[in-house]
């Protein structure tokens, strides 16, 4: 079953069961879907549904930032239980050691030396981890490996 099917049945059981935060995730990333699919008049694979959520994520964790700065609780709270739901079409993310591991290796093969490489380290690292880890955490990681 594909995402996208997987979100129609899931939009499905969330209306059916009442679960007002789920059907508005769920109908939030359908409506990026389809228009990511309208703008480029193309079929999206599972693939590009995960780049879809892996922006919604980070959206939200901006917004979760600038709810606290402006002293939101409620909204950090319903911004939280967005991120863990969306969470749960991610696929299984790697752990910090697992990433370095990642960040080392890449590291070896460029033969890096210096922040002058960073872009080089980050390309293999960047395919490596797409969609199992959070791009930040990447960047940090092969920030402390190349100083």
């Amino acid at each position: 079953m594909s995402l996208k099917e997987l979100l129609m049945d899931d939009l499905k059981v969330a209306m059916r069961d009442k679960e007002t935060v789920k059907k508005s995730v769920i109908t939030m990333l359908r409506a990026a879907v389809k228009q990511v699919e309208v703008d480029e008049r193309r079929e999206l694979d599972d693939e590009a549904v995960i780049e879809i959520i892996t922006k919604q994520i980070k959206q939200k964790n901006n917004a979760i930032v600038e709810f606290k700065n402006g002293d939101r609780q409620d909204l950090v709270e319903l911004t939280e239980k967005e991120i863990e739901f969306l969470m749960k079409y991610m696929p299984e993310q790697l752990s910090v050691e697992e990433v370095q591991k990642i960040v080392v290796d890449a590291i070896a093969t460029v033969g890096a030396t210096s922040m002058k490489d960073m872009g080089k380290v980050m390309g293999i690292v960047s395919n490596a981890t797409k969609g199992k880890a959070d791009g930040k955490l990447v960047a940090d990681l092969v920030k402390k490996g190349l100083s």
